[in-house]
């Protein structure tokens, strides 16, 4: 480990003096990337960031006397890195550039770079060249705001070098220590705000280096190679250019637009678009990065097992994520303009596709929640003992909790409106489901072998991951409108039912995402409690002291001041304050008996 660290802090030492060396070039030769709709940047920014990089790892490696051992990955990533500086000088067609990534991709495949996903020589073979070209591209797309393509490689490359623990001598593992410390070198220079670019030259240079270096990780899982390991490991270390990728490429489909031209309808883009910082954006993808590099070195280590269950948890989550953002207006509807934050439906008002995902994410739900209870019952030989049959009620499970789900009328709500009487319209599904399960076991299999326990686990485990996946659009509509996120500050004067109303208003908005700092009311009683997680600030005078200080930017009157002077006093202040002033009336009935 001692000399991989070594190899990074020269590395890094090296590339922190040669960036500055391109960008200066860059700027006398005329390489720069200015500012055009498409993209995000709003000012003239040299390029050339991958010639440093790939002129780093390159020379190192040469200097280190192990570039020969690589000679092949070598060519391959500098091959890419010409035809992405040919891209930055010359404007390539995306069908040459496609034609030659294809070529480069076959050099590797031919001489033994492979995934090794399947026996077929063949299929392997076409999957090995869809995963370089692929991934390669990917980076490419994910290199559209300051800091997001170089640190999600940096983090990638961190994986991959807790991946390889105990092969520091391996030359393909020097390899990756020495584009982690390039790429931290370049990150100075390429936070927000850039001063240097990595142009297609970096973007592609570190696609095809990481595609390639992930090829054979699962072949070399620590112990008996498993189907996870070989799959799921490089797939969650590169989870992020993959879930750019194909967000981007699906969205732009459905949209009637090419997946090739660039925009600013990438995930970063909607990020920002709900209300989150540049620099905000770019660590959220990180953070996604850095969960999915940890469960990706988990599964390798680890093998079947848990890492079954937290790595399709995290699948799932991520393709949830994904949902979410894809409802982020970023283009207008006439000319491909941004169009801010507003939420528009791309994929989930089409009824019908958005309960066929519906019933397939509780199908793997149903099957996570399943295996889970089974993990947590037995362990070791019981396991063994086990897995017969759980693999033979696994069909029984799923088929009898999906009917009951749909016979319950699970199926019939809608996410963004989840409630908590869906809550229990979706435990009444589970436990029918389970009930119905233990039946069909009782009088198919006389119930010989199972445990009941198992199934009581199962039911609240899916329970609650049911209840996750309902809520989760509401919590990340949440986490837009709270002090995390930026946006119009707004108070809500009255804690009370009224209140309560006037905030479903104000939070109700489409297109809005106001920060709602809180409630003030008159009643002392309420002062210091939460309501429907705000927090009452205090009463009128505590309003004043903020809005005196510049604290908010917008009070809703709810059940608002009693006092008629006092609401035109507060009328007057807000607007010498430019503070708005609004109310959303509202009609609260007690019913009595």
């Amino acid at each position: 480990m001692a000399s991989l660290l070594w190899l990074s802090g020269l590395s890094f030492l090296t590339a922190l003096a040669l960036v500055p060396v391109c960008r200066r070039v860059a700027l006398r030769c005329g390489f720069v990337a200015h500012p055009r709709d498409e993209r995000w940047h709003t000012r003239s920014t040299p390029l050339l960031g991958g010639v440093a990089l790939g002129l780093t790892v390159v020379g190192l490696m040469t200097v280190t006397g192990q570039a020969y051992a690589v000679r092949v990955l070598l060519a391959g990533a500098g091959a890419m890195l010409a035809l992405g500086l040919a891209d930055d000088v010359r404007a390539l067609k995306p069908s040459t550039r496609l034609v030659v990534q294809i070529a480069i991709a076959s050099l590797l495949v031919f001489f033994g770079y492979r995934l090794h996903w399947v026996e077929s020589l063949t299929a392997d073979t076409l999957l090995t060249l869809i995963w370089i070209v692929g991934i390669t591209n990917a980076f490419n797309f994910l290199d559209n705001m300051d800091g997001l393509c170089a640190g999600v490689a940096i983090i990638a490359g961190g994986s991959l070098l807790a991946a390889y623990a105990g092969a520091e001598h391996s030359p393909e593992v020097a390899f990756v220590a020495l584009l982690v410390g390039a790429c931290a070198a370049f990150l100075t220079y390429n936070v927000h705000p850039a001063s240097i670019f990595l142009g297609d030259s970096g973007s592609l240079f570190l696609g095809v280096s990481l595609a390639t270096v992930t090829l054979d990780l699962g072949s070399r899982a620590v112990g008996q190679p498993n189907v996870l390991a070989v799959i799921a490991a490089p797939a969650l270390i590169l989870l992020i250019p993959i879930f750019d990728t194909t967000l981007v490429s699906i969205a732009r489909i459905v949209s009637g637009r090419t997946p090739a031209t660039g925009g600013r309808d990438h995930a970063s883009h909607r990020l920002v678009a709900i209300g989150l910082s540049e620099r905000r954006a770019v660590a959220t993808l990180w953070a996604l990065a850095a969960v999915g590099g940890g469960l990706g070195v988990f599964v390798r280590y680890a093998g079947p097992g848990w890492p079954l269950v937290f790595g399709s948890l995290f699948f799932l989550a991520t393709a949830l994520f994904a949902v979410y953002l894809a409802q982020v207006r970023v283009y207008d509807d006439t000319g491909g303009e941004p169009a801010g934050g507003a939420i528009t439906p791309i994929v989930v008002n089409f009824v019908h596709q958005r309960r066929v995902a519906e019933v397939a994410l509780d199908a793997c739900l149903v099957f996570v929640a399943y295996y889970a209870a089974h993990r947590l019952r037995f362990e070791g030989r019981d396991w063994s003992e086990i897995f017969p049959l759980f693999l033979e009620s696994l069909p029984i499970v799923v088929g009898v909790q999906m009917v009951a789900l749909f016979a319950t009328g699970v199926y019939q709500g809608v996410w963004r409106h989840f409630s908590l009487m869906d809550g229990f319209g979706l435990a009444k599904g589970v436990l029918a489901g389970a009930a119905g399960i233990v039946i069909v076991l009782l009088f198919g299999y006389r119930f010989a072998g199972y445990s009941r326990s198992v199934f009581v686990i199962y039911a609240l485990l899916l329970v609650v991951l049911l209840l996750a996946s309902r809520s989760s659009f509401r919590l990340m509509s949440e986490l837009v409108r709270r002090r995390l996120f930026s946006g119009e500050r707004v108070v809500v004067y009255g804690a009370d039912d009224a209140g309560v109303v006037a905030l479903r208003g104000v939070v109700g908005q489409p297109g809005a995402a106001p920060r709602v700092i809180g409630f003030v009311d008159d009643d002392d009683a309420r002062h210091g409690a939460r309501v429907h997680g705000y927090k009452v600030l205090g009463g009128y005078a505590s309003l004043v002291s903020l809005i005196e200080a510049g604290g908010v930017d917008t009070v809703v009157l709810g059940a608002g001041p009693a006092d008629a002077a006092r609401l035109a006093e507060l009328t007057r202040l807000c607007a010498g304050r430019g503070v708005t002033l609004s109310r959303i009336d509202v009609a609260v009935r007690h019913l009595a008996g």
